[in-house]
C-alpha cells in the first residue's frame, strides 16, 4: 500500500471525485432576495429547494463549490439509525422526545428518497439494512432495549445474532430498508433543480459578516445580499448570535476507501457500538467497488498523529475485511452537542430573520435534511413539530471547554521535518510554519482569526486546525472550514539564531 501522506487527501474524497464540477458564478455586486442562504451543504441546499417550490426568492451563497465540503465527505447513509440514540433520548429526555426525533429523521430520509426520484437524481441511490452491531457479549442488553424503544416508535427494527460482516460479532440492532448515496452527487442535482425553479446560486464567495438592520445584509468579499431572511448553513455558524461554538464540540474523524474485488462481503451499512468505533458500508469510484471504512472519531485540533490514526485504520481494515490497496483517505468534521441533539432555528428573539443550523453529532445526512425542511417552514410561518425538539434556544447541559493548544510546539524550525509543520515561539506571539519539501519555510500567525486559540498541526492532511472551535486552514493560511471567515495572516520569519557564547574574561595580569 502506498505510504498514508501520498493517498489524496483534502482536495477529494471517493464521492467528490466521481462528482462534475459546478461552476456558478462568484456574486460581484449589490443583489436583493427573500432568504439568503449561506452554505451549499444539505441544510442549505434542502431549505433552498423547499422555498423555491413554494415561490420565495432565494439565494444561496457558498464559499468554495457546491457539494464538496461536509456533506460531500461524509459517510452518506440516507438512515435514521443513529448508534443507540433512541434510549439515549427516553433516558435524558422522555420517550415522546425520541418519537419526534425519530418523526423528524424518518421525514428527512423520505424527502431525500423523494427527491432523488422526482428529479432523477444520479446518485449511486441504494437500499441497505442498517445496522449497529456489537462485538462484546456484555453489550447485547443495550442493543435489545434500544431495538424495543425503536419498534415503538414505528421502526423495522429487530436484533440478529450476527451482523452480515465477515468478522465474529456477538449481535447487531438491524433497521430494515435504509439507503445509502453519493451525497455530493446528490447535491450537485439538487442545486441544479433549485436553480432551474429560478433559485440563484454564487459559489466562492465567503460570507465575512452578517449586519441586522431593516433587512439583514450579508457581507462578502466581493458585494453584499441583502435579505428579509439569512439562514448560516455552514456546520458550525460563521455569524449570529447565540455562541455555538461553547455549546458544540468539533468532531473530527478520519475515512478511507479500500479497492475490494467484491462488496459481497459486506452486505448493508453498519456502526459498531464498541470501542474504538468503526464505521462501514460499500461505495465505488471510477474504477470500481469500494468499502468505505471509518475510524472513531476525535476533537479536531486536539489529536497530534493524525497519520498514525490513518494506519491504525488501515490496519484494522486489513485484518478484519477482504479489502486490498487503500486508494482514498479524507479527514471530515461535524459539531457534538451534549444532549446529542442539533440546534436548528432561530438562535435568539432579537434576531429575528436569522437562523442556523449546527451540532448533527456525526448524523447530518437525516437530521440535514430535517433541518432544512423545519427551516423552510418556519421562514413561511409554519407550524412544525419538530421545533421544540431542535430549539437553539434551549438550556445547554454545560459549555465544552477551551481545547488544548500545546501539542504542535516545536523549539526551532530545524525540528520541523520537510513537508510538516509546528507552532514556534517569538516572543510572546505564536508562529504557524510549514517547511516544504524543498526547504522553504511559510510562516503564519497561529492565532485562529476566529477566537484566537493557537491553531495546530494535522500532519495527514497537511493543515491548521483549531482545537477550540474546529476551524481548519490550509498550508497558505485560507479557511477551508469556519467558523473562521478570515485566512491566517502571513508573517515575517526571522532565521533562528545561534547561541553565543560569551568569552571568558582572562584573571590574570597584563604584560
Amino acid at each position: 500500500m502506498k505510504a498514508i501522506v501520498d493517498l489524496p487527501g483534502t482536495a477529494d474524497c471517493c464521492w467528490t471525485a466521481t462528482t462534475p464540477q459546478t461552476t456558478y458564478p462568484a456574486l460581484r455586486k449589490a443583489a436583493h432576495t427573500d432568504v439568503a442562504i449561506i452554505g451549499a451543504g444539505i441544510v442549505g441546499l434542502t431549505a433552498a429547494y423547499a422555498l423555491c417550490r413554494a415561490g420565495v426568492s432565494v439565494t444561496v451563497i457558498e464559499a468554495l463549490r457546491v457539494g464538496r465540503q461536509v456533506t460531500g465527505r461524509s459517510s452518506a447513509k440516507i438512515t435514521s439509525q443513529h448508534s443507540l440514540i433512541y434510549r439515549h433520548l427516553r433516558d435524558t429526555f422522555d420517550l415522546d422526545t425520541a418519537r419526534v426525533y425519530a418523526e423528524a429523521n424518518r421525514a428527512g430520509t423520505t424527502q431525500i428518497r423523494t427527491w432523488i426520484r422526482e428529479l432523477g437524481i444520479a446518485c449511486d441511490l441504494e437500499e441497505r439494512d442498517a445496522y449497529a452491531y456489537t462485538c462484546k457479549e456484555s453489550l447485547l442488553a443495550e442493543i435489545e432495549a434500544e431495538a424495543a424503544i425503536a419498534r415503538e416508535l414505528g421502526f423495522k427494527a429487530d436484533v440478529v445474532a450476527r451482523a452480515p460482516l465477515p468478522f465474529e460479532t456477538a449481535g447487531a440492532l438491524r433497521f430494515a430498508g435504509e439507503a445509502q448515496f453519493n451525497p455530493a452527487q446528490y447535491l450537485v442535482g439538487l442545486a441544479a433543480a433549485f436553480k432551474a425553479a429560478g433559485g440563484s446560486i454564487f459559489e466562492n464567495t465567503r460570507v465575512h459578516d452578517v449586519k441586522p438592520g431593516r433587512r439583514w445584509r450579508i457581507m462578502t468579499e466581493r458585494g453584499r445580499i441583502d435579505a428579509d431572511s439569512v439562514v448560516v448553513a455552514t456546520n458550525l455558524p460563521v455569524a449570529g448570535p447565540g455562541h455555538y461554538d461553547l455549546k458544540t464540540r468539533p468532531r473530527g474523524h478520519i475515512a478511507m476507501g479500500f479497492r475490494v474485488d467484491s462488496v459481497a462481503a459486506v452486505e448493508g451499512m453498519f456502526i459498531g457500538i464498541d470501542h474504538p468505533t468503526h464505521s462501514i458500508r460499500t461505495g465505488r469510484d471510477d474504477e470500481g467497488p469500494l468499502l468505505i471504512v471509518l475510524g472513531p472519531a476525535f476533537v479536531t485540533g486536539q489529536e497530534s498523529d493524525v497519520a498514525a490514526r490513518f494506519r491504525q485504520l488501515d490496519d484494522w481494515a486489513h485484518q478484519n475485511l477482504p479489502v486490498q490497496q487503500g486508494t482514498w483517505r479524507w479527514f471530515n468534521e461535524d459539531y457534538d452537542t451534549r444532549d446529542r441533539v442539533p440546534y436548528v432555528g432561530e438562535p435568539e428573539k432579537k434576531s429575528k430573520g436569522l437562523y442556523i443550523a449546527t451540532g448533527f453529532n456525526g448524523w447530518g445526512i437525516s437530521n440535514g435534511a430535517a433541518a432544512g425542511l423545519l427551516i423552510s417552514d418556519q421562514i413561511q410561518g409554519r407550524s412544525n413539530p419538530w421545533t421544540k425538539l431542535y430549539n437553539p434556544r434551549r438550556r445547554s447541559p454545560k459549555k465544552y471547554n477551551k481545547g488544548d493548544d500545546t501539542h504542535s510546539l516545536v523549539g526551532s524550525i530545524g525540528e520541523i521535518p520537510p513537508g510538516q509543520g509546528g507552532v514556534i515561539e517569538r516572543g510572546k506571539a505564536k508562529l504557524a510554519v510549514y517547511r516544504a519539501a524543498n526547504g522553504r519555510v511559510r510562516a503564519l500567525s497561529a492565532s485562529c482569526t476566529h477566537a484566537g486559540c493557537t491553531v495546530s498541526w494535522n500532519n495527514a492532511d497537511l493543515t491548521w486546525d483549531c482545537p477550540c472551535h474546529g476551524s481548519v486552514f490550509s498550508v497558505t493560511g485560507q479557511v477551508i472550514h469556519g467558523p473562521a471567515t478570515e485566512p491566517l495572516p502571513s508573517r515575517k520569519l526571522a532565521k533562528d539564531k545561534p547561541k553565543r557564547r560569551r568569552k571568558k574574561r582572562s584573571r590574570g595580569r597584563g604584560n
